[in-house]
């Protein structure tokens, strides 16, 4: 299927911009840069504009999210925006009872414990996502040139948080069901990939010009079970995209990205990503070492290092950078999302030290 005519990619605004040509593996003239998580509560306009609503309300409200999505984009400069939403979104839109607690985050009102749990999930009906196509669109038409990013969670995370009934420290339940109820694992995470697969093709169709694949909880797993018991289910989610193409035939870019999942680098591409998250562990060369060096890569600025001292900040920017050299292209980011208590002055003054004007 090829994409509308008013499409980013296909009427020409993104499409030489640097982080499409980044993801692409053509490494632009400006490394491109943006944060995990930048738009939200580090941001005292995000803070004002959510008084009095509720974080899932906030996703569905197809203008609140635009602007949500364009704040830091504005406020920063970055070389992309990320949609705002939250990994549990689609599952909601598919009508399952679930909400965002303060403090903890997403609660599910009935955890999926058994097979007969997973046999009464319902597919998502397309015209729920309807809010989400909307706000896509209101937000594309006022980024101009600037690419937005589509986001959903990968499988794993959201069986994680459906079996647990919430986050977890190390996915126990998840993890025991997987090796006790293989079947109903499996039906599972197809059910998780699908709901994750729609969700980033509605954003794709109504303008989104890239898309995250977010695994927040994979660094719970082995390399061996990772291969086999859940990465089939990301490429199951990824694949919901095949066939989308611009006017020329190239596909939408996608990155995969898995906090702690360093040692399955080469196994997250292969699901079917253009380019690879790194978190803060391991540095970009040894990850372009990992991937035989053909993989462009995102990240990975220690998040921690956002309260530092701003001289040891922008050593370890300037490190990052170096590093990445190492990839055939870079995009910059931070290495997990960012925190609620940054100053977003440093984040702005990152973006200038990337864009070479500090």
């Amino acid at each position: 299927m090829t994409l509308s005519s008013a499409h980013p990619l296909v009427d020409g605004r993104t499409t030489r911009s640097p982080l499409v040509r980044a993801l692409r593996g053509d490494r632009p003239e400006r490394t491109p840069v943006w944060f995990m998580r930048q738009a939200g509560r580090s941001l005292p306009e995000y803070r004002e504009l959510r008084v009095g609503t509720a974080m899932l309300d906030a996703c569905l409200n197809p203008a609140m999210a635009s602007e949500i999505t364009l704040q830091p984009v504005r406020r920063h400069g970055v070389d992309a925006a990320v949609f705002f939403s939250d990994i549990v979104v689609p599952v909601k839109l598919a009508g399952v009872g679930v909400e965002i607690v303060a403090g903890r985050g997403p609660v599910l009102e009935s955890p999926i414990r058994s097979a007969s749990d997973v046999l009464a999930l319902r597919p998502i009906d397309p015209a729920a996502l309807d809010p989400i196509r909307e706000a896509v669109a209101l937000t594309v038409a006022e980024l101009g040139e600037t690419p937005l990013i589509g986001f959903a969670g990968a499988p794993y995370t959201l069986a994680s948080y459906l079996v647990e009934g919430g986050p977890s420290k190390d996915q126990g339940r998840a993890r025991a069901m997987m090796y006790a109820d293989p079947h109903a694992w499996a039906a599972l995470l197809n059910w998780c990939a699908d709901v994750s697969g729609e969700f980033l093709k509605a954003q794709v169709e109504a303008g989104a010009s890239a898309v995250q694949l977010f695994d927040s909880w994979v660094g719970s797993l082995s390399r061996r079970d990772y291969q086999r018991r859940v990465a089939p289910h990301s490429a199951r989610a990824l694949s919901h995209l095949r066939g989308i193409a611009d006017a020329d035939d190239r596909h939408v870019p996608k990155i995969h990205f898995g906090l702690g999942g360093g040692e399955f680098l080469d196994v997250m591409r292969d699901v079917g990503a253009d380019a690879v998250g790194v978190d803060w562990r391991i540095p970009l060369d040894e990850a372009s070492r990992r991937l035989g060096g053909t993989t462009p890569l995102q990240g990975n600025i220690d998040s921690a290092l956002l309260a530092a001292p701003w001289s040891t900040l922008r050593s370890h920017v300037d490190e990052v950078l170096d590093r990445g050299l190492a990839a055939p292209a870079h995009v910059v980011n931070l290495g997990h999302g960012v925190p609620p208590e940054t100053d977003p002055d440093v984040l702005t003054r990152i973006v200038r030290v990337v864009h070479g004007e500090l």
